[in-house]
């Protein structure tokens, strides 16, 4: 079990690239977390929903995401709490004080997620979650360390040398763990190192000496990791990303942004330059396309786009002669209006939309997750993708699909002067026809850039840099 020192040291990263290096070798080798928060998931094959960073990680692998890797995934909705997904289903949300008592119950289908894992690989590498040393939190602990105890897996502990204090994080948390605990860690693994690495020879031993853990490894800052699907968008404030001269996409940062990995592939495009707009800012006058991601909230998420102005700018931008695609949730907030009858996202009620589209969204209790495959009339071009909403939306202009799916269904909406578009699916934009047709439309020249391809280089650098840079046979060993 990889834990780490706190959150975002890089234990994600760190398992992603071991599962790939253990299955170069030949091993069966599977991703485990029991429990994750994030508002960034994916779609399994099996018809539920994981975290992205455990589908990136099955990727990793070489296996198809599948609920087990996953089998407790919390969604933050804001003032109401979090949304509970238990083994791929909703069933049900909480605050945090209240999810606090309902752990224990959950043990018992995580251990089965895991034992079906274990059944069918050579190793399982099981991610913890936040500190291993959450002692606010040990009682009922499912994460961490009450995990780890459950199955009897050895820990490494991941510590953060990039935010400072890395040999204080390590012997801090063998102080703050109970000896029970503590014994279950048997190695650390220092990451994000910058420099020359013999300076931190004294810092290794001293950590040893001070917790009786062996050093595991020395793992230098990984900068092609900002090329991979990452599992929540606080490092999205303020970024810009692609070339000065490229076309402008904007996308306001909305506090309950979901699936955000959609913008991933025009992120890495070289003719593109993706800007993230905090509260505040407004739309940049140079911006040619604004995205609306999707959201955990929608109509909290909405309200928010009016209080920064971003509405007034998009109307704006559109009378201009400019674009505007919605995905999910901004699909939902670019028609007439959004009912929520039954309290889905809190109060019953409706919320006027932007008014761009002819269409009207109903919120349902009922979750939609399946992927998806077919055909994108506007670009010319195939798509994959999955759908993962609450909700159905029609209209006028749903009579202008933007997808048609393989199954004969249709999904989203185009305005009568084409500016404006709006869709269910997200992952589309991976395909690189696809992608490319929407740079062209936006006047971008021809690129050169294979997504999917550029995902396995980096997952096999990766796989590389940490079977350089950590003693992969110790970690067999303690897995034996």
């Amino acid at each position: 079990m990889i834990q780490g020192t706190g959150s975002d040291v890089g234990k994600s990263l760190l398992v992603a690239g071991l599962a790939r290096a253990f299955a170069n070798r030949g091993v069966k080798v599977a991703p485990f977390k029991p429990q994750n928060m994030s508002n960034n998931a994916a779609v399994t094959i099996d018809g539920g929903e994981i975290g992205r960073a455990q589908a990136l990680q099955a990727r990793a692998a070489r296996l198809t995401p599948r609920i087990d890797m996953n089998p407790v995934l919390l969604k933050p909705q804001g003032a109401s709490g979090a949304q509970i997904v238990v083994q791929g289903r909703v069933v049900g949300q909480a605050k945090a004080r209240d999810y606090q008592d309902l752990k224990p119950r959950l043990m018992r289908p995580l251990l089965e997620s895991y034992a079906r894992l274990k059944a069918e690989s050579d190793i399982v590498i099981v991610e913890g979650a936040g500190s291993a040393a959450e002692v606010n939190l040990r009682r009922n602990d499912i994460a961490n360390m009450g995990f780890a105890r459950e199955v009897d897996a050895p820990v490494a502990l991941v510590g953060d040398i990039d935010r400072g204090g890395v040999i204080a994080q390590l012997i801090g948390c063998k102080a703050a763990l109970d000896d029970d605990d503590a014994a279950m860690i048997e190695g650390f693994i220092v990451n994000k190192f910058r420099g020359d690495a013999s300076l931190f020879d004294d810092g290794l031993r001293f950590v040893e000496q001070r917790t009786g853990w062996r050093s595991l490894g020395l793992v230098p800052f990984f900068d092609a990791a900002a090329r991979l699907p990452a599992e929540d968008a606080f490092g999205l404030r303020g970024q810009s990303h692609g070339l000065g001269d490229g076309v402008v996409i904007a996308v306001p940062l909305l506090p309950h942004i979901a699936n955000f990995d959609d913008l991933d592939p025009l992120k890495a495009e070289p003719g593109a330059r993706v800007i993230f707009l905090k509260d505040g800012e407004p739309l940049p006058p140079e911006t040619q396309l604004v995205i609306l991601p999707g959201s955990k909230a929608t109509i909290a998420d909405l309200a928010a786009l009016r209080a920064n102005g971003w509405d007034i700018d998009i109307l704006a931008h559109v009378r201009r002669g400019g674009r505007v695609f919605g995905v999910c949730g901004g699909y939902q907030m670019l028609g007439r209006v959004i009912r929520d009858p039954l309290g889905v996202e809190g109060a019953a009620g409706d919320a006027r939309g932007l008014g761009l589209l002819d269409v009207e969204t109903a919120l349902t209790g009922e979750k939609t997750l399946t992927p998806v495959s077919g055909y994108a009339p506007i670009f010319d071009a195939p798509f994959c993708g999955y759908e993962m909403h609450v909700g159905e939306t029609s209209g006028p202009d749903c009579e202008r699909p933007a997808l048609r799916l393989a199954d004969g269904r249709i999904d989203g909406a185009i305005s009568r002067d084409g500016l404006v578009v709006g869709a269910y699916a997200h992952g589309i934009f991976a395909d690189d026809s696809l992608r490319g047709s929407l740079l062209r439309m936006l006047g971008a020249p021809p690129s050169p850039l294979r997504y999917e391809e550029s995902i396995e280089e980096t997952l096999d650098a990766l796989a590389a840099h940490c079977a350089r840079h950590i003693n992969l046979e110790a970690l067999w060993e303690m897995a034996r």
